[in-house]
């Protein structure tokens, strides 16, 4: 499985990339079937009061693409609020599939 992270409007850190890579590898457990995450993060306002926005997209064999949206005031807040999204996402769809 395959994590990319990436940044826009502002450089992603080695400690920024080493967190989401971090939560967003537990998502495997709750579907065995992932092939590439992406995170997305971008600094809505560059020059203002920093809001940053977070798209997760989870690739997964024999299905459609999970798409996931957050936004908060920092950077670590997003990815932890996208990646509950995306947990949601796949345990609804692997209840889905058992069921």
């Amino acid at each position: 499985m395959r994590i990319d992270v990436i940044g826009r409007h502002f450089e992603v850190t080695d400690a920024i990339r080493t967190y989401a890579e971090n939560k967003t590898a537990k998502l495997t457990k709750y579907y065995s079937g992932v092939q590439l995450i992406t995170i997305n993060i971008t600094k809505v306002n560059p020059n203002h009061v920093s809001e940053y926005d977070a798209e997760l997209v989870i690739d997964i064999q024999k299905g459609n693409d999970f798409v996931s949206h957050a936004k908060a005031a920092d950077a670590y807040a997003a990815i932890d609020l996208v990646v509950e999204k995306g947990e949601r996402q796949l345990r609804d769809f692997k209840e889905k599939l058992q069921g």
